[in-house]
Order: structure tokens, then C-alpha cells, then sequence
């Protein structure tokens, strides 16, 4: 077992890999503008994490067994780059799930077990590769025109399974070295071939990844947030692709197939749940500088919407500290969150994130999408001129008000803003989603009882 520094993960994504990107398969990953930005994060973060030995490895493989080491996991998240944020989600999301088999499937919670290791011994990062392309939404797996629109085993062999399908929204697939493919929905009889749970090396035969990207491409000065923090997404074709026996998790145990994509949505959710909460007070500080800059700040309806965005910032918060302080533990005396609390607060902060960016649109102006650019700011003839007409105060120039509507602009208005947009809601699974799993955790038959009692009807 030893960790990775920069150079060595460099070094591991010349394996062979077959990655796609603007219509043209990429030989050369590390030196593509479209990955430069990706894999520095990645580097940077095997770097700051490196320690040498033996016996070393990374906070991410941390599994929590108390309440405050599960904070504290999460704390140390908010600090991490995605693919190493996913690392972690997605092997807690496989241990759950390893945890809620074991009575009925010790085989397969065995090798989750042993595969977990395997991870942490040789530092690699891992995706989570569970939405299917589904076609006709109306159908179930079976019924589709195409049988392959929900990743399957078209093949069982003695030593393993062979799998064919697409997973889609696959973020920084292309710069990790493992997919942990789960199913994507519960499987019902005559579904068994769609009940399949495994892990796939990145570079496996018969896996391709092409990546779209909100990176932006010109202009960087311009997008101080996203050409800073961006990823590629990733749409995984798996094309007749052999799994070993041991990386098998699930093959046809419909009884099971909907435990994976439950354990993996707790885990996004608490993680979605504390990204969001940071992005809460982001957003709440932007809002107070903009006011300020535009000398705003004393006017009743913007201290008004920027006190409903400190309530919705809190209110977040306070949701994630609940799934912790209610976290339980499992036979293993492994932690997980409060699925109530996790999934109620996820459901809250991405239901009204819109709204909380709608206030600081309405905060910001105009010129959050209008203001000129850096470039123009330095250009010796109208550059002055941008500066004095984009001041407002004595303390407020004007390439401070232009750089900070920019932030604005960035992170919520243009490409990496819509990208957060649809991601807050469609993470770990989409609102619906989180409205179910709250109710079916809801102590429905106390609410009922004091409801009875309030009446005079117990």
C-alpha cells in the first residue's frame, strides 16, 4: 500500500484509456486544454494529501464511526476536489450498501469489502456510475425497443459477467481510474440481467467516455470562478465490457438492486447538503458586496432579501448538523447520516437555491451580465474610462465593481452557474426522489398521534 503524489497520478492516466472530446478521440489527456484544468485539481489534491510509508493513506478512505468523526469527514470535504469528494461518497455509498446486504449476500459484502481496500491500498479515485440513457421513460428496462438503454449482463461466464449499456452525468470520469457502476433504479422480475452492481477500471476494454465541458475557453481572466474549478462530464459507454468475479457486487438479485442507488443518493445527499450550505453563505457574502459596492445596502427590499438568504443559509446548515447529531450506526459500527434529516435538507437547499441566486440577480443588476471585460479595463484608451464610470463610491473603483459583478456572472449566470443550477437539483437523485425517502423515514404514526390527541381523538 503506498499513496500517490502528482507525478504518479500523472503518470497513471497514460493507461490506455479511450477518452472523446469535440468529436475527437484524445491521445495526449494531460496536455488537452480541456483536461488541464481537471487534472491540476486532481494533482493538487494527491500533493497536499501525499505522505510516504507503507501503511500511508488519504483522509478520503476514512470510514466514520462515531458522529464527530462523520462531521468531521464532511468538514474536510468542503476542502477537496470532486473526483476526490467522490471517492469518498461513493465507497461510503458501496460500504452502506454492503452493510444492508451482508444478512442475506455475505459474498458480496465481502468483496465491497475487499474492493474498498484494494482503493485505499492503491490511492485511486473513483466515479459513481449509476444513470442510465432509460429511452422511453414510460417503459421499464424490459420493455424498451432497445434493450441496452439500461446498462444489463448480456453475458454470464464462470469467471465473471460481461456488461453493455451507457451511464450518463458521469463527472470527472475521465481524469479517475474507476467507475463503480450501480443500477439506477429498483429491478422487478424479469429485470435480473438489469440488476447489476460492479467496478470497472476506466481504462477496461470496451470503455469509452466523452466529455462535455463548462470550462471556459477564451477570456479566463473574465471567469475567476470556473476557470479556476471546473471538471469534465462524462458519458460512459460500456461496450460489452468483461467484469471479474471479485469486482462483481450485483447480478441479478432484483431484491437488492434499489439498496446501491439508496446508498449512494444518502451519501450525495449529505454532500450536496454541505457544498450547499457553503454556497448558501457564498452566496450571501456576494450579495452583501454587490449591495455595497452599488451603495444599496441601507435600501429595505435588499436588506430584506439578503436577510431571507442568511435564514436560507442557516436553515442548511442547521439541516446537515441534524443528519449528523441523528447519524446511526450500523453492525459494523460503521456511521451513516439520518436519511429523514439528510434528504429533507438536501430537498430544501436545491428546491430554493434558484430562488436565493433570483435575489442576488435582483441585487446585482444589470451589469452582472454586461459589465466589460478585464481586458478592456487594462486597454490604455477606454480603460480609464471603465474605471470611472463603473465606480460608485470613494472606496468602490471601478475595477473592483466590474471584477465582482464577473464573480457574480460566473458562478451564477453563465455556463458554470446553469451547471450549478441543474446539478443542486439533480444531484444524488432529483427532488422527487428526496420527497420519498423523507416520507418513508417520517415518523408518520407520532405526527398522526399527537394529530389525535390535539383533536380529542386519541
Amino acid at each position: 500500500m503506498a499513496m500517490m503524489n502528482r507525478s504518479q497520478y500523472l503518470a497513471s492516466l497514460d493507461d490506455g484509456r479511450r477518452i472523446f472530446a469535440e468529436g475527437q478521440e484524445v491521445k495526449d489527456l494531460a496536455s488537452h486544454p480541456q483536461f488541464a484544468t481537471a487534472i491540476k485539481l486532481v494533482g493538487d489534491g494527491y500533493e497536499a494529501h501525499y505522505r510516504p510509508g507503507e501503511d500511508a493513506s488519504g483522509p478520503y478512505f476514512k470510514i466514520p464511526r462515531s458522529r464527530q468523526e462523520l462531521k468531521e469527514i464532511l468538514e474536510d470535504l468542503l476542502t477537496w476536489d470532486m473526483v476526490t469528494v467522490t471517492t469518498s461518497q461513493g465507497l461510503l455509498a458501496l460500504l452502506t450498501a454492503a452493510a444492508r446486504i451482508r444478512p442475506a449476500r455475505p459474498e458480496y459484502a465481502r468483496r465491497i469489502e475487499e474492493y474498498f481496500e484494494y482503493c485505499r491500498a492503491k490511492d485511486l479515485r473513483c466515479v459513481q456510475a449509476i444513470t442510465d440513457a432509460k429511452g422511453d421513460r414510460r417503459l421499464p428496462p424490459s420493455k424498451q425497443h432497445d434493450p441496452d438503454v439500461y446498462t444489463r449482463i448480456i453475458e454470464r461466464r464462470q469467471d465473471g459477467i460481461v456488461v453493455r449499456g451507457a451511464k450518463l452525468h458521469i463527472s470527472s470520469a475521465a481524469v479517475s481510474h474507476e467507475l463503480i457502476v450501480m443500477p439506477t433504479k429498483n429491478m422487478k422480475e424479469g429485470e435480473e440481467d438489469y440488476a447489476v452492481a460492479c467496478a470497472i477500471p476506466v481504462n477496461a476494454p470496451g470503455v469509452r467516455i466523452v466529455n462535455t465541458s463548462y470550462a471556459p475557453r477564451e477570456r479566463i481572466e473574465d471567469f475567476p470562478v470556473s476557470s479556476r474549478h471546473n471538471m469534465p462530464e462524462g458519458f460512459v459507454i460500456l461496450d460489452d465490457v468483461f467484469v471479474p468475479n471479485e469486482r462483481v457486487f450485483l447480478a441479478g438479485e432484483i431484491e437488492h438492486s434499489a439498496t446501491f442507488a439508496h446508498a449512494l443518493g444518502l451519501w450525495e445527499r449529505l454532500g450536496g447538503t454541505a457544498h450547499l450550505a457553503e454556497f448558501g453563505d457564498q452566496l450571501v457574502g456576494l450579495a452583501q458586496l454587490v449591495a455595497e459596492a452599488n451603495g444599496t445596502d441601507r435600501i429595505h427590499h435588499i436588506r430584506e432579501k439578503i436577510a431571507e438568504m442568511i435564514i436560507y443559509a442557516t436553515l442548511v446548515r442547521a439541516g446537515l448538523e441534524a443528519a449528523i447529531a441523528n447519524a446511526e450506526p450500523s453492525p459494523e459500527g460503521w456511521y451513516f447520516p439520518s436519511e429523514l434529516y439528510t434528504n429533507a435538507a438536501k430537498h430544501y437547499a436545491a428546491a430554493e437555491y434558484s430562488r436565493m441566486v433570483r435575489h442576488l440577480h435582483d441585487i446585482g443588476g444589470g451589469a452582472i451580465v454586461t459589465a466589460p471585460s478585464v481586458r478592456d479595463l487594462e486597454n490604455e484608451e477606454v480603460g480609464p474610462f471603465i474605471r470611472k464610470y463603473m465606480a460608485t463610491k470613494e472606496d468602490i473603483d471601478g475595477e473592483y465593481r466590474t471584477r465582482l459583478f464577473h464573480a457574480v456572472r460566473d458562478f451564477t449566470a453563465d455556463a458554470y452557474g446553469g451547471w450549478q443550477l441543474v446539478t443542486m437539483i439533480q444531484s444524488g437523485g432529483g427532488l422527487y426522489a428526496q420527497r420519498l425517502v423523507a416520507r418513508k423515514h417520517y415518523d408518520m404514526e407520532r405526527a398522526k398521534d399527537l394529530a389525535r390527541k390535539l383533536a380529542g381523538l386519541a
